[in-house]
């Protein structure tokens, strides 16, 4: 069966047409690559440029390392000026204190003291 020439008109016709339907193609196409040529770079920009997400990221992480650490300050503040009132205001504390840190003994009074040596030498 030989192909008739009705059928090769329109092979030809097709073929015909391809670089103007390549030409239309390209003129659809430039116009998303043209927005992906600015959009990459912007996008790229915000997540890793000075400023962007990452940093923004990084910088929450440090504000929350701070704020711990700042609450952490501020109860140990709190236990020393409650210590300092205590110095300031109970003379039986800075009695006590003043025993057991410094080995302060009253007058007329004797301390003994046993090691945890051998007995009977």
């Amino acid at each position: 069966m030989l192909p008739s020439e009705d059928y090769r008109v329109p092979v030809v016709t097709v073929l015909e047409r391809l670089p103007s339907m390549n030409k239309k193609l390209k003129n659809i196409l430039k116009i998303p690559l043209i927005c992906l040529c600015f959009v990459v770079p912007i996008a790229v920009w915000i997540w890793y440029g000075e400023g962007g997400v990452n940093h923004l990221r990084q910088t929450e992480k440090e504000r929350q390392a701070c704020i711990a650490r700042i609450r952490k300050l501020a109860a140990e503040n709190q236990v020393l000026i409650e210590e300092v009132n205590r110095f300031r205001t109970d003379m039986k504390y800075v009695e006590s204190v003043a025993r057991n840190e410094l080995n302060l003994i009253r007058e007329n009074e004797v301390i003994y003291r046993f090691g945890k040596g051998k007995i009977g030498n």
